[in-house]
């Protein structure tokens, strides 16, 4: 009854994993748009399955929108970017790199207050700790998904949380508890018609119900994950659950299903990027004939080797483009700076000549004024504030060409600046005598028409 139920809920959508796609021609759209919320949507449909099917492009888009986000300094793109290459490094087996990039996306997630977005990242987040057997962690992350994920109606991750808690408890032996949250993922999945990745909701189901020695119900719910595997085309979810149906029918003694099931786990994902998935099934394999069959054991024992080789290649490439990937953010970053410094420095130089230029005039000013006596003292406090700026304008000017000149040694460019100024300070000098004795001037002017005028003044009044 529940595989005809089930049937009926998959063939009344039409979702099916997409082909993978290049972010280029998304990018302007995403980075224009204004809502937050918005931005997040947009990013999550577009990745909504390309994990599923290629990993490697997946990470490509995602490594494409970390850089333009960080370009534009986009955080919700930036975290999401982050998140992702934290799922994609967990598919292949490259756990360590997972937390690291999962990390940072939750920090950064958190700068920006959005919602959807915390919840997105704790969530993947919450599947490396499970990797690494952190329980408490895994779980404290998953219940905050859980929790706010209904809070704002994000269903979908609301399942996902459901999912998870499943598959912790299930493997803490907390079967009970693992059955409850796995009845509600696929709860929450019928009541809202939402059926991406249930293929793993139902081999969760499978898993649950194989531990408390429910047989049948099992084998149900691990031939409906089965069909939806084939449903989805998704050779990763076809390989979980042969898999476990492999074991299944290992633990129950009942050697030949394992064995075809085994097999089947193994074949789906050769020649995939999820090779590396072939590790379990080959291992099984390989136990069942160490004792009945020689040739088929040194058969899958080459697999079981293979698949290692698969595994650890997987994360030197990874570890290899996660390289090459931060050695680029690195130089666009190193770029942006040196960009942002020449700017800056242009605009220092404007300031100075600005300065410059006010100072020069309030100089002349008060040397060709003929209205008002001016103390000296101004001047000269006026001429070290001009020497200063002067000083500063050249620093500035001449600092790249110093630079490449000395080749940023510390001792040339000290000397250079002291070069510099031992030709500046005589010249102010000058400058500045100069000015001393025309203001004297100036000033000797003005005593003197104000004598006359005075003399002139008292002449007639005596009259």
């Amino acid at each position: 009854m529940k595989i005809i139920i089930f049937l009926f809920c998959v063939l009344s959508v039409q979702t099916a994993f997409a082909q993978t796609q290049n972010i280029d021609s998304l990018l302007p759209k995403i980075m224009s748009e204004k809502s937050n919320d918005t931005r997040f949507d947009m990013l999550a449909d577009f990745f909504a399955y390309t994990a599923e099917s290629d990993p490697f492009s997946d990470s490509k888009n995602s490594q494409k929108l970390l850089i333009q986000s960080q370009k534009n300094n986009d955080k919700i793109g930036e975290a999401f970017a982050f998140s992702k290459l934290g799922y994609n490094f967990r598919s292949l087996g490259n756990t360590e790199k997972s937390l690291e990039n999962n990390l940072k996306a939750v920090v950064i997630a958190q700068e920006t207050g959005n919602e959807k977005l915390l919840v997105f990242t704790k969530m993947n987040l919450s599947y490396t700790y499970k990797d690494l057997a952190n329980y408490p962690k895994t779980i404290s992350l998953l219940k905050y998904v859980i929790e706010n994920a209904e809070k704002i109606k994000y269903y979908k991750a609301q399942t996902w949380g459901y999912s998870g808690l499943a598959v912790a408890y299930l493997e803490m032996n907390k079967t009970d508890s693992a059955l409850l949250y796995a009845q509600r993922c696929y709860e929450l999945c019928m009541q809202k018609q939402y059926f991406d990745y249930f293929g793993y909701r139902l081999t969760n189901l499978g898993d649950v119900h194989s531990k408390l020695g429910n047989a049948s119900l099992a084998i149900s719910y691990y031939d409906m994950a089965i069909l939806e595997g084939i449903r989805t085309k998704s050779p990763k979810q076809l390989n979980w659950v042969y898999t476990a149906k492999a074991k299944f029918f290992n633990s129950a003694n009942q050697k030949d299903s394992a064995i075809l099931y085994a097999k089947k786990a193994v074949d789906i994902v050769q020649h995939t990027a999820f090779s590396n998935y072939s590790l379990k099934p080959a291992k099984l394999l390989l136990d069942i004939y160490k004792s009945t069959n020689s040739d088929s054991a040194l058969k899958y024992s080459e697999i079981y080797r293979i698949a290692n080789d698969s595994l650890y290649n997987a994360k030197a490439f990874q570890q290899t483009q996660a390289m090459s990937f931060e050695a680029e953010l690195r130089q666009q970053k190193s770029a942006e700076e040196k960009i942002n410094a020449e700017e800056q420095r242009k605009q220092n130089i404007q300031y100075a000549l600005l300065a410059f230029a006010i100072i020069s005039f309030i100089i002349i000013f008060l040397i060709l004024s003929r209205s008002f006596i001016t103390n000296t003292k101004l001047i000269e406090f006026l001429g070290v504030i001009a020497l200063l700026i002067v000083f500063e304008f050249l620093n500035l000017l001449l600092h790249p060409f110093l630079e490449r000149v000395t080749h940023h040694s510390p001792v040339l460019m000290l000397l250079a600046l002291v070069c510099i100024a031992a030709l500046l300070v005589p010249l102010h000098h000058r400058v500045e005598k100069w000015a001393t004795a025309k203001l004297v001037e100036k000033n000797k002017q003005i005593r003197l028409a104000a004598a006359k005028k005075t003399i002139k003044e008292l002449g007639g009044e005596s009259e």
